[in-house]
Parts: structure tokens; sequence; C-alpha cells
């Protein structure tokens, strides 16, 4: 075991200070249409929190940097970050800054982005000359900037408003979308579109880039909750809209503008269909969209007519349980409409509305379509990622073979590929860990190139051993201490460190999965990870086997994953066992103690959801269904009401901002267990949100929740 000392402090230091090693790893990849430049962002260090823009031109190879924030800011610390860019990155889990994101047109001749709240747009000029940075004037408070497609046009938000200005010097305003009232905002995703539905953006171009397609968000009927700030108690309170399962949600509408204000509002069902879960522009000039009911059991696709806002019914999609909305699906192959339905057994890719892969195929997202083919990932293995393409004759091709989690980008012709994944025996031997994360190739019809990461390479290894167990067929890692030995038998405590929660997998191939729990391991404890039911990637019963109950089905796997361990892992004592985890994770650590003591010593229950009626509608609903329909599930899967059956050590650890799982969560369960007289420890962390940045929280994080298990566990 490793004493307190700069071994056991240097790996969580390393880690803050590296945001998890996401810093210095190229990212947020966009191919042009004729395939020639890919954008991308990438900051210069591992401990370089400042991303910059960076194309590379794949008819030589060469990088060329084309926007770098310490250039173009007198000072970084974006202290006039609006409030929704703020929100914005809160909702994507951004934990980097300069520029964290940016649009560009079909040909990525102009990029746009914002700095501190205010629009750049960058140039490349193919080459021909040094790259251009043009600071739009009159912009600040902006964010979510986007060239017309044409790029004689740029629009962005600003307050509630959606502007349209010429992309120039100090180009004329030419359209102000707005409302006169404090609840009203167009063109942003409203808080469930871009926490639960994968929906961040709120307006569209046209192809052609005459009009604008727009959502127009509500949240007057949306209850207000406060978030306080107990440090500075001068602060004033933030207000936010936040739609608490059972209660109303924003109402989202779509209007069509054109340049010359003309506005065309379209029509759909929104009695029966209250979810906008998705937008674009289809091939023939006219937008699809994509509307969900508020028990998400159906899922309609519609053809807007532009000129007179009327929809025609495409698709339907329905589900006993509900409709999982698949990122970038619906999509179109030249005129065929490409979606991602649920058979018996797999989630497939259907191409006009006929199953285009096979069964044993899970289809993970939609990346690229077009008229020549779809890019997409999907997995064989719950483990592993590929990502694979269907051509237009309905050929089907694996694009990455190697063991790992793939992801792409992809235009026509040329596809940008990256890999993570757990370096083999060789390379952990060899201390070799650069070819086993953030490996970005660019592959075109004349070659290929590499784009270099400037990630850190981790002060440890993980050694996670991956093992199938119960009859269930359980995906399990287990990882040991790195210091012992080949030979070693002694038992150790075991420390489960799950997520287990739908939409989120903490076993797959990946190094960068294990870095943390590897780190406990070297403490001195077997950590034990395990992906139960309502885990994505294994077909949709699997998923669904936690509707009407999100405590059941994940606590008894967890359970069923040590029991079926004993035997292939002896060391493991499993009558010293603990759990922690974060979020989903945080709620089934504290279930874990209080409904089975018998099973769990202790427990860490990070931003824990205790009061599923506290969470928000799309997530909630979606598992236990509305509160008047199914009341039982929201009383079976409530933390508060077991509070008496405490007896194990618990440590609740919330953000005191934390604008997804609000503090409530653990100060009601807090407040139950010291009315039940059941003594347990609160670790508040003040201006911390649902993610944990700030370098020092996220190390002395790691460290008290370390000594929280050895003083629980009588470990010295």
């Amino acid at each position: 075991m490793l004493s307190v000392g700069s071994a056991t402090t240097a790996f969580p230091r390393q880690h803050a200070r590296t945001k998890g090693f996401t810093l210095g790893v190229p990212r947020s990849f966009t191919v042009s249409e004729d395939g020639r430049w890919v954008a991308f962002l990438r900051s210069n260090s591992g401990t370089d929190p400042i991303n910059r823009l960076w194309v590379l031109d794949t008819s030589t190879g060469k990088e060329t940097l084309l926007a770098n924030p310490t250039e173009l800011l007198a000072n970084s610390s974006e202290a006039n970050l609006p409030a929704a860019e703020q929100a914005r990155r809160e909702r994507a889990r951004e934990a980097a800054g300069g520029i964290v994101a940016y649009a560009g047109t079909p040909n990525l001749d102009k990029i746009a982005f914002c700095l501190d709240g205010t629009v750049h747009i960058a140039q490349h000029h193919n080459g021909a000359k040094p790259p251009e940075v043009t600071i739009m004037a009159d912009t600040l408070g902006a964010f979510d900037p986007r060239p017309s497609p044409d790029g004689t046009h740029l629009a962005y938000l600003q307050g509630a408003s959606l502007i349209v200005i010429e992309a120039k010097a100090n180009g004329q305003e030419r359209l102000r979308i707005t409302d006169n009232s404090p609840t009203v905002s167009w063109g942003a995703a409203e808080f469930i579109a871009a926490e639960e539905m994968g929906r961040s953006r709120g307006f569209w171009w046209s192809p052609n880039s005459a009009y604008l397609l727009a959502a127009r968000v509500d949240t007057s009927q949306v209850p207000t909750w406060h978030i306080a700030y107990p440090a500075t108690p001068e602060k004033q309170p933030l207000a936010v809209s936040y739609p608490a399962a059972g209660t109303t949600n924003a109402t989202v509408w779509l209007a069509i503008f054109g340049l010359d204000g003309s506005r065309t509002d379209i029509a759909w069902d929104h009695r029966n269909y209250e979810y906008l879960a998705r937008a674009s522009w289809a091939p023939r000039q006219r937008p699809t969209i994509a509307v969900q009911s508020r028990n998400q059991r159906t899922v309609v696709i519609l053809e807007v007519d532009p000129t007179t806002g009327a929809t025609q019914e495409i698709a339907t999609l329905q589900n006993s349980n509900w409709v999982e909305l698949v990122g970038g699906s619906p999509a179109w192959m030249g005129e065929q409409l490409v979606t991602v339905q649920d058979t018996a057994t797999a989630r497939s890719l259907f191409v006009q509305n006929k199953q285009a892969t096979p069964d044993n195929l899970q289809v993970r997202s939609v990346i690229a379509a077009n008229s020549q083919r779809v890019v997409f990932c999907a997995s064989e293995d719950p483990k592993q990622t590929h990502v694979w393409q269907l051509s237009a004759d309905g050929a089907l091709e694996q694009l990455t073979s190697t063991p790992g989690v793939h992801t792409a980008a992809a235009s026509t012709q040329t596809t940008v590929l990256t890999r993570a994944a757990v370096p083999d025996q060789a390379a952990q031997e060899s201390h070799n860990q650069e070819n086993s994360e953030n490996i970005v190739n660019v592959y075109t019809p004349t070659g290929g190139f590499s784009i270099a990461s400037n990630a850190a390479t981790p002060l440890l290894r993980p050694r996670p051993q991956f093992v199938t167990v119960g009859n269930r067929e359980l995906q399990t890692a287990v990882l040991y201490p790195a210091q012992d030995t080949a030979s070693a038998t002694h038992p150790l405590p075991v420390l489960c460190d799950p997520y287990a929660g739908p939409h989120a997998q903490r076993v797959v191939h990946t190094r960068s999965s294990y870095l943390v729990s590897q780190w406990f391991a070297n403490q001195g404890f077997a950590v034990v990870i395990t992906d139960g039911r309502g885990t994505p990637a294994r077909g949709p019963a699997w998923e669904q086997a936690v509707a009407g109950n999100l405590a059941t089905p994940v606590l008894e796997d967890q359970i069923a994953a040590l029991d079926a361990l004993a035997d292939q892992h002896p060391r493991l004592d499993l009558e010293r066992v603990a759990i922690r985890g974060w979020s989903f994770g945080g709620y089934l650590a504290a279930l874990a103690v209080l409904a089975r003591p018998d099973r769990f010593a202790c427990a860490i229950a990070g931003a824990p959801v205790t009061n599923w009626g506290l969470y928000d509608t799309h997530y909630t609903e979606r598992y236990l269904g509305h509160p008047e329909d199914n009341p039982q599930a929201y009383r079976a899967t409530n933390l508060c009401e077991m509070a008496p059956t405490l007896r194990r050590p618990l440590l609740l650890i919330c953000g005191l901002a934390d604008d997804n799982v609000f503090a409530a969560h653990t100060l009601q369960l807090s407040k139950a267990l010291f009315e039940s007289g059941r003594p347990h420890q609160v670790l508040p962390l003040p201006d911390v949100t649902h993610i944990t940045p700030q370098e020092q929280v996220a190390e002395n994080l790691l460290l008290a929740q370390r000594n929280f298990l050895f003083n629980s566990m009588g470990i010295s």
C-alpha cells in the first residue's frame, strides 16, 4: 500500500491540472464538404486550458493555426462570458477555455467562433495568404455564431435574441428576432433539449442561405428554482427555469424567417408532441423535424413546407417503453430518409424504413450522411465502438478494426477517425502509452495523415482485467494495485466504482476510463466496475429492463457481479466492500448502503439524485413515467424514505451551484438522515457545478474520498 505523500498526491494533482487528461487532445473535428479541409480544436499542451482553432489541408497534410486566443485577447479571463454561454458549456460538460465551439461554411472558408462573448470570423484563404481573423463589432454578449452556407451572413445569439448581420468587418444588421418578454428566447436550445435530448442548437440556416429555421422557447409556465451562493451571501441567487418531473415544460415553437423579415410559423400537434427532438434542413430545401410525445413512446418525423409552415408526416417511430433519441438521426442519404430504430434485439440503421444493419450490431450514433454514404458508430462488443459505412448501393463496411472506442467526422470522401484504447500488454511493459489514446487519422481517396495529440502522459498505467460474469453476462472490469506482484494472494478490500445508469458505460476499452480507478486500486483496493441492466450497447431489452424501476435491477446487478467474481478473483474480500459514484453512480452508491448494508460497508455518493421527483421531466419520466400515473415508482426509488435504514458510513458530496442535480437532493437526504438519528457526512462544494473543473477542488476531492474510505474501513 502506498503511504500518504508524493506518490499518493501526484496523480490527483496531474489529473486535476490536465482536466482528466483532456487538455491537448485534438477534438471537435469538422470536414469540409469538398473533403480538402479539416478544422479542429487543440491546446498546446496537456496542462494548457486554452483551445486554439486549427485547419488541416488534406492535399498536403499541413496543419495551420487559424486562431489563437492568447493573441486575440488582451487577457484570457473570459470575464465577459455571457451567462447563456456558461450554461451551454455546463450542458456540454466543457472544462476547457479559449475556443470551445465553432461553426463553418460547408467548405470551411469562413469559420465563426466566440471569444469572451465577442464574435470572430477566421479565414484560411486556401493557403494563398496568411490566415485572417476578423472581430465583429458590436457583438459583445454573443454566443453560438453560425455563418450562412454561402458565407455572406452571420447569425448569432445575444441575450434572448437571434441576430443576423453581414459577415464582414462593420457588417450591417439584417435581421433581429426577439420578443418583448423576459420568458421568451429565440434560437437557443431549452434546458432539457441540451441536457437530455442531445439537441444543443436552436436555429438552422437553409442550404441556400435565404432562410433561418428558429426555435421560440417560452419558459413562463416552467417552475423557477433558485441556486444560492452561501459562501458569498452578498451575491444574488440565480433563478433558473427547471422542469422537474411531473411539472410543465417549456413551450417550443418553430418559425422560418427570411432575411427580409418575413416569418412563417410551423404547425404541428403540440398537444400530443410537446418535445422538439431534432431539426435540420433536408436536401430539397425543406426542413425536417422530429417531435416526441410527453411519454416518449412516439416520435413523429415531419417534413415542413417552407412557404406555408404545414407539416407532413414521413415516418413514425414507436416503442412500448420509450423511443431512444440517437445522435445524428434522422438524416438523409440523398432523397432517402435514414433513421435509427429498435428491433427486438438491436438498435439498427434504417433507410426508407428498411433495416440496413444486422441484428448483432448496436448503432450508437449517425456521424454523417450524404448521397453517397452514411457513416455511423456501432458496437458488437459493448466494450468497443467502431466506425461503419453504409454506401448508397447498400454495401456495409467496417472502417475501424483495432480494439478500442472509435469516433469519426466525415464528408463525402474524407474521413477523420479517432481511437482511444487500453494499452496492450506489450505497451504496458514498455511503459509506452502514447499509442493507446487520442489517435487521430485522416483518410482521403489519395492518402492519409495523422493529427498529433499534445495530451499529457498519465503517471500511472491502468491495468483492467475484463471479465463477463453471472447468468446475465455482466460486463465487468477488475483492477488490482499496480505494486502487487503476480504471486500476491493477500485479500483486498473491494471498491465498487460504477456509474451503472442509462446512457453511460464504465466498462469500455479506453485508458481514460480507468485512470482514477487504478489510482484507487493503488491505494490498496481491488476495484470492481460493472455495467448492469440499463446501460447502452446490449440491445433494447437490456436498456429497458429499468423501465419503472431505477433501483432494483441496477443494485441487483452490482451484487450479482461481486458474487460471480468470488471464484475467478479469490483475492476480493467480499466482507469489506465499499462503493463510490457520481450523479447516477452517486444515487446507486447511496442506495447500496441504504438498501443492502449487509453487502456494502460504506459509500461515497457524489451529486446523487436522492428524490427522482426533483429531477427533470425528459430523463425521469422516460424511466419512471409521470408521477401522477406511477407514484409508486417514485416512492420506491426515493432515498429519503429509506433514511431510517442507514447503519453504514455515508459521505454525501454536492456542488452548491449544480443546476442539473441540485444541492436540494443532498440536503433533503441529509435532513431525513439527521431527523432519523443516522450519522453521516456531507461535503458541500461552494461555486461547483455538476462537473468540477476547478483544479484545487478536483485534486482534493480525490484525496478526501480516499481518506473517507480508509477511515470508514479501518485501513491505515
